[in-house]
């Protein structure tokens, strides 16, 4: 995947997390860091299993239509706690707050460059 078709899949990712409401959405670049599993995550929360789940299905369907692309894998959609939608250079975590705060994956990745999002 070329560093162009990366940044559209995380725009699409962000279109479709935006669309259902997604709750802090945070962008990490890890082009710069070597020996990652991709270059790049997006990270947000829901709300409830519910909520988790349609972040999930909304993001697949706008990377559908816009990039014409499907995840290799997709992971956690049974109980929604948190949801990992792999597209290989992209990986997306969909977390419940409480997840979230516990895993805290943007802080494993601290020399890497984080954006948060602003909400529509």
């Amino acid at each position: 995947m070329t560093r162009d078709k990366s940044i559209k899949l995380v725009e699409a990712t962000i279109k479709g997390l935006q669309e259902k409401k997604a709750i802090d959405i945070v962008t990490i670049n890890l082009t710069k860091i070597e020996n990652t599993l991709c270059k790049y995550f997006v990270i947000c929360n829901g709300t409830s299993n519910t909520h988790v789940d349609a972040l999930t299905d909304s993001v697949i369907e706008t990377v559908v239509k816009t990039c014409d692309d499907k995840p290799i894998h997709v992971e956690g959609k049974g109980n929604s706690l948190w949801v990992l939608i792999d597209y290989a250079d992209v990986i997306v975590h969909i977390f419940q707050k409480d997840q979230r705060n516990l895993y805290q994956l943007e802080d494993l990745w601290i020399d890497a460059e984080a954006t948060n999002i602003n909400e529509h």
